[in-house]
């Protein structure tokens, strides 16, 4: 029976993830399988790879074949490099020691390579958000600045709005004021006039009063004077008729 070693797709649409089997090279491609050898992600960067190193050489020592990008991964995983040692040690080049300090040599350098990637990549994620908030932050304040002169005018303009509006209470407090005085001084006025016109009248009074006391006063003193006149006139005329009769008679 043929045996490869495959990728087994799973996961949603358009986020795959796969198993790496061991199967029947006529079983569909995601059907049975005989052994899972690990797991392959390609959705984080770098690519993640969870992958039974022992049981993948031990299915090539048994003839297994790998598919391209199978081959790809257990190379990328030294699978490939370990099964050539051990064909080493088979063949009395190498003991076991040396070719197990080799793969580990190895997968310690290839660690360092990937960790050296990530870290680059971690960077590098770093630099682009660091260069996309400058450039955000610029754009903020272009548009910041655009719309400056449209709120400067819009504060200008509210600023005065509300000195007219404190200037028009101003006004109206002053106008009240004023009112208030001026009905104040109006009433005192009025009322020094009422008194005033008091006082005249009275004064008034008085000079009618004594006007017509003088006026009774010089009325007695022409009829006294008057009856007086009256009582003289009948005597003298009674003189002057008897001097015209003794003359007469001489």
């Amino acid at each position: 029976m043929p045996v490869k070693i495959r990728l087994q797709r799973h996961g949603k649409k358009g986020k795959p993830f796969y198993w790496i089997v061991a199967a029947d090279s006529r079983a569909k491609r995601d059907g049975k399988f005989l052994e899972k050898l690990g797991i392959y992600n390609p959705n984080t960067n770098p690519a993640s790879i969870d992958l039974d190193i022992d049981g993948s050489v031990k299915w090539l020592n048994n003839g297994a074949q790998p598919t391209d990008t199978a081959r790809a991964i257990l190379s990328y995983k030294g699978v490939l490099l370990k099964h050539h040692l051990l064909g080493g040690v088979r063949k009395g080049a190498l003991t076991e020691e040396q070719a197990e300090a080799k793969f580990t040599a190895w997968v310690e350098e290839k660690e360092a390579a990937v960790q050296a990637k990530r870290d680059g990549l971690s960077k590098a994620e770093q630099e682009a958000k660091s260069k996309a908030l400058e450039a955000e932050k610029e754009y903020s304040d272009k548009r910041a600045a655009a719309a400056l002169p449209e709120v400067e005018e819009e504060t200008v303009i509210e600023e005065a709005a509300i000195k007219v509006e404190e200037a028009t209470e101003a006004v109206a407090e002053t106008a009240e004021e004023v009112a208030e005085e001026v009905v104040e001084k109006t009433a005192e006025v009025a009322e020094e006039v009422s008194e005033n016109v008091e006082e005249v009248a009275e004064k008034a009074e008085e000079v009618a009063e004594k006007v017509v006391e003088k006026t009774a006063e010089v009325t007695e003193e022409v009829v006294e004077k008057a009856k007086e006149a009256v009582a003289e006139t009948p005597a003298e005329d009674k003189a002057a008729d008897a001097d015209e009769a003794e003359a007469a008679k001489e």
